[in-house]
């Protein structure tokens, strides 16, 4: 039987967003302990709790930490680096309380055991001391009320007590230990920097007391973004830097001469620390193994020590994170464009590749799936941008001859962040629902260099916008897609982005922000530490540019918005406080635009409840099938919208 022809939007998917948040989990953080693998993985179902896991080789799979502890830290409010695992001993932050927690591995009774006492204090990123018997972390202090955190560089020894290192600097991050536990090297930056903008390597020796002395700065500067020190077998200490305008390997001694490459390429060895514990290589016996993006896709490659000759790994994956490293197997999280992100061990000597977990068990045909095309469009100023699309597919319908589909371009969040080709269910179900999609790597984002990052710099809210829109307008202008059923949706800063681009373009006609912002001003006044300074660099500093703040604010120019638009916020959001979207949605609201506002309890920056993420797809397509004025194939709960005639 051939496929039904109906119009685009009314097709009926087997992709649901009941499917979606009942049969996927999140991956995260891995850890190698002995032959053990570790990860954290999240569940909507149970409200977005983080839960520690582990497997060994022969696929034996342990939960090791009961409910309802949850393996989340709120340093630097995005997080990261929640646990490290040492001798069978697993230290992690507690979200509800932010205390520091201890599990015995080798107990049948996995209790957790608290360290730190309760109190004001945020720890994430721990390297274990083994010279000492003690957690090496990053501590964040929230103990005086209206006064800024002060971030510092802490050891934490069995009984909780806490030894300050290093402090003086606003941000730190990457603590390592050298091998003979004589030194340790760590990350710091200032404001306004961000950590992808300049951050300084730092190296000092231990004393017999466990005290650090004579700290001296061996790399970085506020034009060189340093990511991961790790100290390799051969005693030198290595790390990723940008000072070829690519994210790079070097090495060096503790002192800051003869700094030299490892494998000079035009690919990003590094990432942007928008969250703590990432890591990118590790060392195997004389090797290093690595992974790296070039081209918008991953790799794995060995680099020898000695002759600094590189080797490629093959997988199947076309994206690969959260690299953890031993002498002989290597463990990431992989994904690629039709298969979910899975938590993969990976045998060195016979590149044998073993699945110990994956985000979802789902088994969709391929009939179902749309395969993402990579994409070059031109865009302003001459230049070029990128992005991945993904047209409309469901084996069981087609739309009519002659009827174009309508694009829901997708801005990412950061923004200096950037979107891959993994597998992504949420994309699915519109695709499958005969929605085209078009992800954008607009100019700011990371993957494609420092000089593509820094097309952002001042530019916030007019490249990223220009971007977007310049590539609706290239897909339209090829024919692939409907110009009159342009939508735009985005998270964040993707959020603002799809504001701006509704309100000072002329290309979309609805779209959906989630807690994204809308004031620039509020946010520069009202946002937590991590990002209190960004602007700085994207806009300009505030106040002296509060002109600009107001010009490039969706918020104080309403009146050039003209198109309906759909607002996800979550109540406990200290990222993007909830009064961004409420100003916007009050200021449609009295201009008589079609207008919604979802908001959810107890979320914060991103939503981690089954029963919001559902809401969430469903309400933004139930959106768009009003605007539009389609049937959605099956029932969905309807969103308020106001205004809407």
């Amino acid at each position: 039987m051939g496929a039904q022809i109906l119009p685009f939007g009314e097709w009926k998917s087997p992709i649901t967003a009941d499917l979606i948040v009942a049969g996927t989990i999140g991956l995260g953080q891995l850890g190698i302990d002995g032959d053990w693998i570790y990860w954290l993985e999240t569940r909507p179902q149970e409200g977005g709790r983080n839960v520690i896991l582990r497997s060994d080789a022969a696929g034996r799979m342990e939960e090791c930490l009961p409910a309802p502890f949850n393996a989340r830290t709120l340093a630097h409010e995005y997080g990261g680096g929640a646990y490290r695992v040492t001798r069978g001993q697993i230290y992690f932050s507690n979200f509800t309380d932010q205390r520091l927690y201890k599990i015995d591995s080798h107990n049948d009774d996995k209790t957790p055991q608290p360290v730190t006492p309760p109190g004001d204090l945020r720890y994430a990123d721990g390297v274990w001391d083994s010279r000492f018997g003690r957690l090496i972390a990053i501590q964040e202090d929230h103990t005086i009320a209206g006064q800024e955190e002060t971030n510092r560089l802490v050891a934490i020894d069995p009984s909780g007590h806490y030894t300050v290192l290093a402090q003086g600097h606003d941000f730190f991050a990457s603590p390592a230990v050298s091998p003979d536990g004589n030194h340790l090297a760590w990350i710091t930056w200032d404001h306004p920097d961000m950590p992808w903008d300049g951050t300084e390597l730092w190296v000092a020796a231990f004393t017999s007391e466990g005290l650090l002395e004579t700290p001296r700065k061996v790399a970085g500067s506020r034009t060189e973004s340093i990511f991961q020190p790790e100290w390799g077998p051969d005693g030198k200490l290595y790390f990723v830097g940008d000072r070829s305008l690519w994210w790079n390997l070097y090495r060096t001694g503790t002192e800051a001469r003869d700094i030299e490459a490892v494998c000079p390429k035009a690919a990003e060895f590094g990432l942007p620390q928008w969250v703590f514990g990432m890591s990118t290589y590790g060392f195997s016996q004389d090797s290093l193994v690595c992974s790296y993006s070039e081209a918008g896709r991953s790799h794995l490659a060995k680099i020898d020590l000695q002759t600094l000759a590189m080797t490629e790994i093959p997988t199947p994956y076309s994206s690969i994170g959260g690299l953890e490293v031993r002498e002989d197997f290597v463990a990431f999280l992989g994904g690629s464009a039709l298969g979910p992100t899975a938590v993969v061990r990976l045998e060195l000597a016979s590149g044998k590749l073993q699945v110990l977990r994956r985000s979802s068990d789902l088994e969709i045909d391929r009939g179902y799936l749309s395969e993402p095309q990579s994409v070059e469009f031109p865009t302003s100023n001459g230049l070029t941008a990128y992005g991945l699309y993904y047209p409309p597919l469901n084996a069981d319908f087609a739309g009519p001859a002659g009827e174009r589909p309508p694009l829901l371009v997708k801005s990412h969040g950061g923004p200096t962040a950037a979107t891959s080709s993994e597998f992504n269910l949420k994309i699915q179900y519109w695709t499958s629902r005969g929605f085209a999609v078009l992800d954008v790597n607009y100019g700011g984002s990371t993957g494609y260099g420092r000089a593509y990052r820094e097309r952002l710099k001042g530019q916030w809210g007019i490249v990223d916008v220009d971007d977007c829109a310049n590539g609706a307008k290239f897909l339209a202008d090829q024919g692939k897609v409907d110009v009159d059923r342009l939508v735009i949706a985005g998270g964040s800063a993707g959020g603002y982005t799809t504001l701006c681009a509704l309100t000072f373009r002329d290309v979309f006609k609805a779209g959906a922000s989630y807690y994204g912002v809308s004031d620039l001003e509020v946010l520069a006044t009202d946002t937590h530490k991590f990002e209190s300074r960004y602007l700085d660099s994207i806009i300009g500093p505030y106040p002296e540019a509060k002109d600009l703040y107001r010009a490039r604010s969706p918020i104080h120019a309403v009146d050039r918005l003209s198109c309906p638009v759909i607002f996800f916020q979550g109540d406990e959001d200290k990222v993007v406080p909830p009064n961004q979207a409420e100003l916007m949605v009050n200021a449609l609201k009295l201009k008589g635009l079609p207008v919604a506002y979802v908001l959810y309890p107890g979320e914060q920056h991103g939503f981690r409840k089954a029963e919001n993420i559902k809401r969430t797809l469903d309400g933004e397509f139930y959106f768009y099938s009003r605007v539009f004025g389609f049937t959605p194939a099956e029932t969905i709960e309807p969103v308020l919208i106001e205004n809407l005639a």
